[in-house]
């Protein structure tokens, strides 16, 4: 096995810069990894979806992407296909799928994004409005929102 010191690139949550793509959106997108910090074409990042929020229908080229749903609930249509998701739920979108996800829930959805390859997706999300993450957030971010287990 070859050696190599190779170091990782460590972030935490109050690292994030998130960004609102358009004014009027109902989500929001801290980015985590991105082709200028991790040096491949990826895109990671945490979306976060307000109270009946949701994204446009969109498609990507080339792009798969994937979601991991971190907290709440809602709902993610690929090609007219529909599924209930909530916490814990991943869903995969092949290029080309016309997708949209929304939150049908009654507190903010937050999901795990990534994009392989990028797809000039993290350049779409640093063109838009720079915005802060909530105490809420960082909560969840953080994973201050779990429950305590019992002994």
């Amino acid at each position: 096995m070859p050696t190599s010191c190779v170091m990782p690139i460590y972030k935490s949550p109050r690292d994030y810069q998130a960004y609102r793509i358009s004014p009027g959106d109902t989500n929001r997108l801290a980015l985590v990894f991105d082709p200028t910090i991790a040096g491949m074409s990826l895109t990671y990042c945490v979306e976060i979806f307000d109270v009946g929020g949701k994204t446009p229908p969109n498609r990507h080229r080339v792009a798969v992407e994937m979601f991991f749903v971190l907290k709440g609930a809602g709902r993610a249509t690929c090609d007219g296909k529909t599924v209930d998701i909530s916490a814990g739920d991943s869903i995969l979108v092949p290029p080309n799928g016309v997708h949209e996800v929304e939150n049908t829930g009654s507190t903010r959805l937050y999901t795990l994004c990534i994009m392989v390859p990028n797809e000039d997706f993290a350049e779409l999300i640093r063109s838009g409005m720079p915005v802060e993450l909530d105490a809420e957030d960082l909560a969840v971010l953080e994973r201050h929102d779990a429950r305590p287990m019992s002994l």
